[in-house]
């Protein structure tokens, strides 16, 4: 891949960083207020988006100093840190999930919710 390209690559994941930091600080925020699992579970993903993101923007600036050798070994720390971050969500959403069922706790329809969830929609599949 040639320079223009990865400059392409780090400016695109530049941008999805910034917003999955976005889309997680409000979804979080607005989840805690209408006491939505599903909610905070999506800022939540949108946080470890934004950490494996961050792990690619220093992949693709190492690009030109690293052996092949060291990208993969880098690549696999990163796909060992990014699964025990999803991990760790999983039971995070399924530990609130679980009380919210057992306790009947309803959440709140949330118009946020649905504006976040619908710039997602449209944004997302750009990136």
């Amino acid at each position: 891949m040639d320079d223009k390209l990865y400059k392409k690559a780090l400016n695109l994941e530049y941008f999805t960083v910034g917003y999955n930091v976005l889309e997680g600080f409000f979804s979080i925020f607005f989840g805690a207020h209408a006491g939505s699992i599903a909610l905070i579970g999506f800022g939540l993903d949108s946080i470890v988006e934004s950490l494996s993101g961050l792990i690619l923007i220093w992949r693709l600036s190492k690009h030109e100093v690293c052996s092949e050798d060291e990208e993969r070994t880098s690549e696999n720390k990163a796909i060992k840190f990014v699964a025990a971050t999803f991990f760790l969500l999983g039971a995070y959403i399924f530990y609130e999930s679980a009380k919210k069922l057992i306790f009947i706790e309803i959440p709140e329809p949330s118009l946020s919710g649905i504006i976040i969830a619908s710039l997602s929609v449209i944004i997302m599949p750009i990136l």
